[in-house]
């Protein structure tokens, strides 16, 4: 007769694998993880509450901070909800650049999942080439609004900056070459059959489970359902452009890998029309005062970053900080069905579960 005895581990909060400063209280039976308990809050900056004693235009920049992967949704969710509870209209080029800088921005956020999740696995590689080709959009983020990864670029109205002199040439040139390299990663990893053992049939879940932890992206398409906001609820400009909506069914960690991978193409496919549409001229920046003062009354507005339903709800007393402002982040909604995925599971699925989840901890804790 095997003897086993239970024992309790933390995986974290250390940064690798755990996909920033997250901790895992486990329990486990030899190597059954028999109960699991997250523990979050290291990264917590209190972006709400802060909030309420800014400006509108000095909310932005706490944004970036929250997705660090995506910033530029983030920029754009806040700037959504005050031109809705204000009625401030977008001159069209200036939502073009959004819309470009948006799915550029999926694109480096996915590109970041898919090296780090196989750098979980165990593969090397794939890290190196996923972030050679993130670089390149950073650089033209560099170009664009001066900044790397907290970029700051959206505003209340508008956007800061024009896009400068050949930049809209060099993200047209960028969409075939990325597609090129989408064709590389397919070949080393997708059919690759260690990997394809590490993923399918692991952390799986069912249509009705991922709607009642209220999951989204790519975490609630991998179960069937087909739900993207840019496509169900159209804001900015989206409802121009010709675009799918990956779904696949099998509810496991190959299905959001898969899902995630066919969304760099559809949002390829996005800035190439965005680029073709592009108007020659005009201002990118609607004419709003210096100091924004909402309306009475409240707004709550949602869009679709890279990990799922980003929302905002603003309630405003009328004057120039909001009286309340709440964030709806994704990634904090996601990491919810974590525990009911590893319990029972080999303790050497952990992370691999956890990684297909596509977590980032300055949007779980806000």
């Amino acid at each position: 007769m095997i003897r086993t005895e239970e024992m309790i581990l933390n995986v974290g909060p250390q940064h690798p694998s755990t996909h920033g400063v997250f901790r895992l209280v486990i329990k486990i039976d030899g190597e059954i993880i028999k109960e699991a308990q997250p523990v979050i809050g290291y990264l917590h900056r209190g972006t709400e509450k802060i909030a309420e004693n800014l400006q509108y235009t000095q909310i932005i920049p706490y944004t970036d901070r929250m997705d660090y992967i995506s910033a530029m949704t983030n920029n754009y969710v806040i700037c959504h909800a005050v031109e809705t509870i204000a009625g401030i209209e977008v001159p069209e080029r200036a939502e073009y650049l959004r819309v470009i800088a948006m799915e550029l921005n999926r694109v480096a956020s996915h590109l970041v999942w898919w090296g780090t999740y196989l750098l979980d696995l165990g593969a090397t590689s794939p890290f190196i080439y996923a972030f050679r080709e993130r670089e390149m959009i950073l650089n033209l983020f560099n170009e664009l609004c001066g900044a790397r990864m907290t970029f700051n670029y959206m505003r209340v109205g508008g956007v800061k900056w024009d896009a400068p002199e050949g930049w809209i040439e060099k993200v047209r040139d960028f969409v075939p070459y990325m597609r090129e390299q989408l064709k590389g990663y397919h070949q080393l990893v997708t059919g690759n059959e260690i990997f394809l053992n590490r993923v399918k049939g692991i952390g799986t879940y069912t249509k009705e489970d991922a709607l009642a932890y209220s999951l989204s992206g790519a975490n609630l398409r991998c179960t069937g359902v087909k739900w993207d906001l840019r496509k169900d609820e159209p804001y900015s400009i989206y409802d121009r452009f010709d675009f799918d909506v990956p779904v696949f069914d099998t509810g496991d960690a190959w299905a959001r890998y898969q899902c995630r991978m066919a969304e760099i193409e559809e949002s390829l496919k996005i800035v190439e029309q965005a680029v073709a549409q592009f108007p020659a001229d005009g201002p990118i920046l609607a004419k709003v005062p210096k100091i924004i003062k909402a309306p009475k009354g409240e707004t709550y507005v949602r869009i679709e970053s890279p990990r799922g339903e980003i929302g905002c709800y603003i309630a405003s007393d009328g004057k120039k900080e909001p009286y309340r402002l709440k964030f709806r982040r994704p990634s904090f909604y996601n990491l919810q069905i974590l525990t009911k995925l590893i319990e029972g599971e080999n303790i050497s699925n952990l992370i691999a579960i956890l990684g297909a989840i596509d977590i980032i901890l300055g949007e779980v804790d806000g």
